[in-house]
């Protein structure tokens, strides 16, 4: 209830603040209403011969016709030559009883001019035409001034300043005639008008100013002023004068379509924050449902707009069903624009719209609408065929698949690449007979050779529409194939780029295997498109082995392929024996290696080689080396640890274990893993007191001195801990001092932490 106040207060208040526009609007829609009569085509006019007694029924019939309004009885008349047809048309514009007559009359008149057909003795109607113009009927007096633009100003011309200067005349006869003169374009007409704003009746002057206004055409302040005005008029001559009248009605619609367009827009931003302001779905629907149904198309498309928005706004392309009937309707609309944005909905393919669209299709004007109305039906044809049970018969397949055959063969780039589009969709799913499907599958061929060049973005798409056909799950693979599989080979030799890239795309839906020996063989990785080259890295990826190892190495630290090129390598080694990896760990990890790995992909690599070499020791000492060296070179300390630990540990001999001891120590320390350095120092003072160039001693004072993982003293705190069977006065001496030499640094701090907080 709310949200139909708001729209109500919001329509009060425009149509409250267009009262100004009112009268020219009205006179625009009177003049389209005007151009809506010419648009059917005009009776043929007899053929000419004389008046018989015969005739007599007849036009008593047509005069029966006109009597009720009827343009069509009107317009036979007009243009046959018996007198009596003649009589009919005039007696009925003279008698001002009869409305509908003369309006059917002026109407006919206005019919014949836009049609520019010629109509005899057309002087014979001046006169009376004239006389129509004495009417109190607003609507006949138009007319008749619009049917009188059928003759020259220089017949009527004297006449009309005759009626509009005449103070017998009825007021309303003379404001009509001025009504007429504003029509014309002509230097007399005008001058007439500035003559008229000084005539003695007030309404007539009154009248005049107003169509001089609605002209452009300055009034002027008094008599002198509008005396000068015709003078200048005259100086200028005719083409001038028709030159600037022009420019002036162009100026004057371009101002009116600007206002209309203003109020426009201010009407759809009520609707916006009216619209906005509806939380419910149904409540939505039914809202955007009544302007879509709105007959201004500017109105419809705001509503089409907020359905394109919805139908992604939840992720899901559902919309409530009251929608679904009037966005069928719309595919139809008499606007373009809105047919045009209709058929470009997504959520149209996922109707029930099969029929619609194959029936807009064969009576659609606009070749762009065209395309949108064809991928639509191809996209609604699909998911129809895709379902069980099949939502469309074969006839109706077999119409869709014969429009997009059709535009296929076109010569248009743009037509034939939707129809290809449109024609893999339909032939990828099952229900056609093989000559059927062959026969659609060479039209493919067929426009493909025809179209060498020099559109390589045309050969592109064909080549693309027949890849297609032939992915897995396509019910035309197999004939696909076998057609098709040539003209990719030979497309590899292409110059356009995309031409190469579908053409790899068809030969690896065929055959991924075949594809990767084929363009391994030629050389394909170093192509010239960065498209091209990653299609083929991705299936070395997929299926690959340890010879495409040597080529997607040279991709790694380079490009934009060095990151696919890396996951295709770690692929293919997931796959290879410890024997492999044991080859390309020396070629990838070594100082001396050339490759652009970095640590990391180096760490990836080295894990993948320490799963597979389970069982062999020497191998699995260098990696887990390797790795306890990566990690603590990338300050990945508890994994450091974690490695030097296991050597620490594998190694038979003290002497091995010294050499580790030191590294491993440190990377407790820099891991903040001081229970573990505990440990380890533990270890050592169980066998014996530690000597002053001992390498435990110097790494645990380097580390105290720039700590750079754990807390110092959480360090102090942990190796105080350590339980001793025997006294260590060595190590104990050394404990103490790092305690005291930590102590005596935070005394020394401390001023410095006190004049901070000041």
């Amino acid at each position: 209830m709310i949200v139909k106040l708001m729209g109500s207060r919001f329509l009060k208040v425009i149509r409250m603040s267009a009262k100004k526009l009112y009268l020219i609007i009205l006179i625009l829609v009177i003049g389209c209403q005007q151009a809506g009569i010419g648009k059917d085509a005009p009776v043929a006019a007899a053929n000419g011969t004389p008046a018989t007694k015969e005739l007599d029924p007849q036009w008593k019939v047509n005069k029966d016709a006109l009597d009720k309004g009827s343009i069509d009885a009107a317009t036979v008349m007009l243009f046959h030559s018996d007198p009596t047809a003649r009589k009919i048309l005039l007696d009925s514009l003279k008698d001002a009883k009869n409305s509908p007559a003369r309006i059917a009359v002026c109407k006919a008149f206005i019919k014949a001019r836009l049609s520019k057909e010629e109509i005899k003795n057309t002087d014979d109607f001046i006169q009376p035409l004239l006389g129509v113009f004495s009417t109190e009927n607003a609507e006949e007096s138009q007319l008749a001034a619009e049917a009188m633009l059928i003759f020259g100003y220089d017949k009527i011309g004297q006449s009309l300043e005759d009626i509009t200067t005449d103070d017998s005349k009825p007021v309303k006869m003379r404001i009509n005639a001025i009504n007429a003169l504003k029509r014309r374009p002509d230097m007399g007409a005008t001058i007439s008008l500035i003559r008229l704003v000084d005539d003695s009746d007030k309404q007539v002057s009154a009248e005049a100013e107003k169509a001089l206004r609605s002209l452009g055409i300055p009034v002027g302040e008094n008599y002198w002023i509008r005396e000068q005005n015709i003078r200048e008029l005259q100086a200028k001559g005719r083409d001038e004068f028709l030159r600037d009248w022009l420019i002036r009605q162009e100026t004057q619609m371009g101002n009116l379509r600007l206002d209309v367009k203003a109020w426009q827009d201010k009407y759809l931003s009520a609707l916006d924050r009216i619209y906005d302001g509806i939380s419910d779905d149904a409540a939505r629907g039914n809202f955007l449902k009544e302007h879509l149904g709105n007959s201004v198309a500017r109105i419809k498309l705001w509503a089409l707009d907020k359905v394109y928005k919805w139908q992604f706004a939840s992720g899901k392309l559902k919309l409530p069903a009251v929608l679904e009937p009037i966005l069928l309707s719309l595919i139809s609309d008499p606007d373009k624009d809105v047919r045009l944005k209709t058929a470009g909905l997504l959520v149209l393919r996922r109707m029930d719209s099969v029929q619609p669209l194959l029936a807009q299709l064969e009576s659609e004007p606009d070749d762009q609408v065209k395309l949108e109305l064809l991928d639509a039906l191809g996209e609604a044809c699909s998911r129809s065929l895709s379902v069980t049970p099949v939502k469309i018969s074969p006839e109706i397949r077999k119409q869709a698949m014969e429009l997009a055959a059709k535009y296929l063969s076109e010569e248009d780039a743009g037509k034939a690449r939707k129809g290809a589009e449109v024609l893999q969709k339909l032939l990828k799913t099952n229900g056609l007979k093989q000559d059927e499907l062959e026969g659609y599958l060479d039209s493919l061929v067929k426009r493909y050779n025809q179209q060498k060049e020099p559109d390589g973005a045309l050969r592109g798409e064909l080549l693309s529409a027949m890849a297609g056909l032939c992915t897995q799950g396509s019910a035309a693979k197999s004939i696909a194939a076998t057609l098709f599989e040539p003209l990719f080979v030979e497309a590899l030799k292409d110059d356009t780029d995309f031409v190469r890239e579908t053409a790899v795309d068809g030969l690896i839906y065929i055959d991924k295997a075949g594809a990767l020996k084929r363009l391994r063989a030629a050389k394909f990785f170093d192509d010239p498109s960065e498209i091209l080259r990653k299609k083929l890295i991705g299936v070395a990826g997929e299926i690959g082995g340890k010879e495409d190892l040597t080529w997607l190495v040279e991709k790694i630290g380079s490009n934009s392929e060095s990151g696919p090129a890396w996951q295709a390598m770690l692929k293919i080694f997931d796959g290879s024996d410890s024997a492999t990896l044991k080859e390309w760990m020396e070629k990838l990890t070594s100082p001396e290696s050339k490759t652009k790995l970095s640590d990391d992909q180096k760490i990836a690599f080295l894990k993948k080689a320490e799963a597979k070499a389970s069982g062999e020791t020497e191998m699995l000492a260098t990696i887990r080396k390797k790795l306890a060296e990566l990690y603590y070179k990338t300050g990945q300390f508890e994994r450091a640890g974690e490695y030097l630990n296991m050597l620490y540990k594998a190694v038979p001999t003290a002497s091995e274990k010294d050499e580790i001891l030191p590294q491993l120590l440190e990377a407790y320390l820099r891991g903040s893993k001081e229970d573990l350095a505990a440990k380890l120092v533990e270890e050592c003072l169980v066998k014996e007191d530690l000597s002053p160039n001992n390498a435990v001693l110097d790494t645990i004072s380097n580390y105290l001195s720039k700590p750079s993982g754990a807390d110092p003293n959480v360090v102090i705190k942990a190796l105080s801990g350590v339980k001793l069977s025997e006294a260590r006065p060595n190590w104990e001496k050394w404990l103490k001092g790092w305690t005291d030499r930590l102590s005596k640094k935070e005394e020394a701090e401390k001023p410095k932490e006190t004049a901070k907080a000041k």
